[in-house]
C-alpha cells in the first residue's frame, strides 16, 4: 500500500514502512491493539484484543460496549499495535530512545452481521492469541453470540514504523566516559498455572504446550 497524508511517517521518515509484508508481520506478532475514536466530542483510547485475516483485523466485545456501539456507526478511527524490543541508552539524556516496531491503521470500522463470518472472526481472534485453542474448548452458544458484537477494520490505509540498533549520539559525545547501549526486552510465556477448580487428571492441552515451545 502507498503512503497517504495520514500514514506517512513524518518524524524520522526513514523508519517508515508501507509494504503489506512488514505491516502484516508486526500485526501477526501481537494480539493487543489500542483503538482510538471520538465519543460525545472527546477522544477515547481503549485497548482490546484482535485477530488478523488477510487485509482485515477483527475485534469483538459486548453488544453494549461503548466502543463497539460507536465504531459500528462508521466513524473514523485509528488503531495502533506496538512491540517494544529494547531500551536504548545513549551518552546523553536527550538521545535515549526505544527499539520498537509499530503499526498504525486509519479507516472506518464495519459491523459484521453474517453469522458464519461472526463465528470465523471469533476463531481468528482466538487463534491470534493461542493457535488451535478454538478446537479444544466449548464454542459460543446462541445466547453468547447474541451478546457479542464483532467489528472488522480494513487494513487499507496503514503504515509501520521501526527503530533498531544502537544509540545515536552527538559526535562530540562519543568521547564521554559514559556507558551506552541497548537493554533488550523479551516477552516470554511462563509455566501454565492450572485453575484451582480444575478436575484431577486433566492434562495441559496441546495448544498450550505448543505455545511453551515457541
Amino acid at each position: 500500500m502507498s503512503a497517504s497524508d495520514k500514514t506517512k511517517v513524518k518524524r524520522a521518515p526513514k523508519r517508515g514502512f508501507y509494504d503489506c509484508e512488514t505491516i502484516y508481520n508486526i500485526l501477526d506478532n501481537s494480539f493487543i491493539c489500542q483503538v482510538a475514536f471520538v465519543h460525545n466530542g472527546y477522544p477515547v483510547i481503549i485497548p482490546t484484543i484482535y485477530g488478523r485475516k488477510k487485509d482485515h483485523i477483527y475485534i469483538h466485545g459486548a453488544t453494549v460496549s461503548r466502543m463497539l456501539v460507536e465504531l459500528e456507526k462508521g466513524f473514523p478511527i485509528s488503531v495502533n499495535v506496538t512491540e517494544t524490543n529494547g531500551i536504548v541508552l545513549a551518552r546523553s539524556a536527550f538521545h535515549h530512545s526505544l527499539n520498537y516496531k509499530s503499526v498504525t491503521i486509519f479507516g472506518e470500522a464495519l459491523l459484521v452481521t453474517n453469522e458464519d463470518e461472526r463465528i470465523l472472526a471469533l476463531k481468528i481472534i482466538s487463534d491470534q492469541i493461542i493457535p488451535n485453542r478454538w478446537e479444544e474448548v466449548r464454542l459460543p452458544n446462541e445466547k453468547e453470540m447474541k451478546a457479542t458484537k464483532i467489528i472488522k477494520i480494513p487494513i487499507s490505509e496503514a503504515s509501520a514504523k521501526i527503530r533498531t540498533g544502537p544509540p545515536i549520539d552527538d559526535k562530540q559525545d562519543y568521547d564521554l566516559q559514559i556507558w551506552a547501549g541497548v537493554i533488550p526486552i523479551k516477552t516470554t510465556m511462563d509455566i501454565p498455572i492450572a485453575d484451582p477448580l480444575l478436575k484431577d487428571g486433566i492434562l495441559i492441552p496441546q495448544s498450550v504446550n505448543n505455545l511453551m515451545k515457541d
